[in-house]
């Protein structure tokens, strides 16, 4: 399998996330550069090459990895002196070609996951959605994508826009879930421990299944007016968690009635 020298712009999470998959390839992390220094020399060091935080000391490469936030990339993109021949490519999810530098071999490479400072993933289970401006370009990311995954797909702007909002049903909000049960639990003394059997074997019955909604379990998909009641006056003055708590009730009860049909 060929490998490549590559270039990783930005510093944060998803940028540590590919210095350490890279790392771990045939690939050479080349540089790192980010405006941020201190997080900067910190990615690179987990990368085991050199960084720099000016534009002018960008070194050549054969793709260069834009893993900063939507709104960063087009300006941080067009500050920067590509090799003429590399792929330019950014990781966001509903960010499009345009945002990178025309006359530049465009691609998007995003990484379907969840990614914090400090945790490794491995990138051998995730997916890699690719979109590039021409037929080479996008077979080279590909090419590219495979030395970290077998789990490559092509997915053009409007594709990976609803990945993406899957990505915030099932990941952010769940995990804003799990912040608010931290919370209730809290006013009754308990640490969010007491949860984390629930929460294994729900993902793990999700998981097993064709669609969660087969293994729909509480109050809502019962139908259980008495219960959900109980627990509306247990929320009490919460309006924010009132209006989640019936909103996603109602939601339960649609899925299970359209299943049906």
């Amino acid at each position: 399998m060929k490998s490549y020298k590559v270039i990783i712009v930005g510093s944060g999470n998803v940028a540590e996330a590919f210095a350490r998959a890279l790392k771990a390839t045939s690939n050479e992390v080349v540089q790192i550069y980010a405006r941020n220094c201190e997080r900067g020399e910190a990615v690179a060091a987990i990368a085991g090459c050199e960084w720099c935080c000016e534009p002018t000391a960008l070194k050549a490469a054969d793709i260069y990895l834009l893993c900063v936030s939507d709104r960063a990339i087009k300006e941080v993109a067009a500050s920067l002196p590509f090799s003429p021949n590399a792929i330019v490519a950014h990781t966001a999810g509903c960010g499009t070609l345009e945002l990178l530098p025309e006359g530049a071999h465009r691609a998007i490479v995003y990484p379907f996951q969840t990614f914090s400072a400090g945790r490794t993933v491995d990138f051998s289970k995730i997916f890699l959605f690719i979109e590039a401006q021409d037929e080479a370009t996008h077979s080279k990311a590909t090419e590219f994508a495979k030395t970290l995954t077998d789990n490559v797909v092509s997915a053009d702007a409007a594709l990976r826009e609803k990945i993406h909002l899957t990505g915030v049903l099932t990941s952010n909000f769940v995990n804003n879930m799990y912040a608010t049960a931290a919370e209730v639990l809290a006013t009754a003394g308990l640490d969010f421990d007491v949860v984390a059997p629930l929460i294994a074997e729900t993902a793990a019955k999700a998981l097993d299944c064709k669609n969660p909604s087969q293994v729909q379990t509480g109050p809502a998909v019962r139908g259980d007016i008495q219960t959900l009641e109980r627990h509306r006056r247990l929320i009490g003055d919460n309006q924010t968690l009132r209006k989640m708590y019936d909103i996603i009730s109602e939601n339960i009860w649609r899925i299970k009635e359209t299943s049906k049909r």
